[in-house]
């Protein structure tokens, strides 16, 4: 740093990080969704992986950057925990209450399930209160199975519309396509690189803020980074719902927690192991993020959709557990 860090600087790098966070997001959104469009990947599919995976960058850069720092192993952990119950119950509560959202027979048959296991997998793996490198490779070998198996099954439904999706794609014009092409590529580098110095700004100024205020690291990393990071899936669920692409918001949700729960943990502690605080590793932020997912995942199959009184009930969930985070483990 070129300057000598203080209260001021600390807000003005948070503010600007998060801000960077978020547009950045919005672009390698767009450009990955139009990309997938190309390949006539369906509307859920492109939530569960291109948007997911795209909105949950800034955990990935995120993580990677607070366990590079001493001492970062809660605020990355937090940072997942905390990202999944904001995605679940702020982002679906709030989505909801604009418009409830439809769930698809399949991704409560298939994905919603794998949601829940992968978060009980992480029990066995932090209970020693650390996570080892080859535990991250694991996590993140996982991880590439269910991406593989995800596309693999979505190459197989999609494929009695390819040759109707190919001659589509040929009515359009060839200058206009490779236009379009340039254009998304262009939106997904410039959004990964804005990605990774927003988040490295966010957490900086975070952790500075955070302490100075008296809050743990692990409360930092569930509170201030989780939500920060969690905006990306904020502002593209508010929006799907708004336009009533149900299918991008669930998938967008669903995806994005499978993706920090396996992709974010793996690659931190791939990059750096880390020691985790009791808190994380079977204690109650750990449980309280189960029962998000579960609760959430109930609502979906009870009705097949997330009513606006399940929007109610996740968004108080998510308020009053803030409130538990700031008056009972600062």
């Amino acid at each position: 740093m070129f300057f000598k860090m203080n209260i001021i600087w600390a807000s003005v790098l948070l503010v600007g990080g998060l801000l960077m966070l978020w547009k950045s997001a919005d672009m390698l959104v767009d450009g990955a969704v139009g990309l997938a469009k190309r390949l006539g990947v369906s509307a859920l599919v492109v939530g569960l992986t291109v948007v997911a995976m795209g909105t949950s960058a800034p955990e990935v850069a995120a993580s990677i950057a607070a366990v590079l720092q001493k001492g970062g192993g809660d605020i990355a952990i937090g940072n997942v925990f905390g990202s999944n119950i904001a995605n679940l119950a702020l982002v679906g509560g709030l989505a909801a209450l604009i418009r409830p959202i439809r769930v698809q027979k399949k991704i409560l048959q298939r994905e919603m399930p794998v949601m829940l296991l992968v978060a009980l997998l992480l029990w066995p793996f932090l209970k020693n209160l650390s996570l080892s490198r080859p535990e991250g490779v694991l996590l993140l070998a996982v991880f590439s199975a269910l991406i593989f198996i995800t596309v693999y099954m979505a190459q197989k439904e999609s494929r009695n519309n390819a040759e109707a999706m190919a001659r589509a794609s040929g009515q359009s014009g060839e200058s206009d396509s490779a236009k379009t092409l340039k254009a998304n590529i262009l939106f997904v580098v410039i959004g990964l690189a804005g990605l990774a110095v927003g988040a490295k700004l966010a957490v900086t100024g975070a952790v500075f803020v955070g302490i100075k205020v008296g809050l743990s690291e692990g409360v930092i990393g569930l509170t201030i980074i989780a939500f920060g990071t969690s905006l990306p899936e904020l502002v593209t669920c508010v929006v799907a719902a708004v336009k009533g692409h149900h299918d991008i918001s669930i998938g967008n949700l669903v995806g994005s927690n499978i993706f920090n729960t396996l992709l974010v943990t793996g690659a931190a502690s791939a990059v750096r192991p880390f020691d985790v605080a009791k808190r994380f590793a079977g204690g109650a932020d750990y449980w309280i993020m189960i029962i998000v997912s579960g609760v959430f995942f109930l609502m979906a199959l009870a009705g097949r959709r997330i009513s606006r009184a399940g929007g109610i009930v996740l968004f108080c969930g998510y308020v009053a557990y803030i409130v538990y985070l700031l008056a009972f483990s600062a």
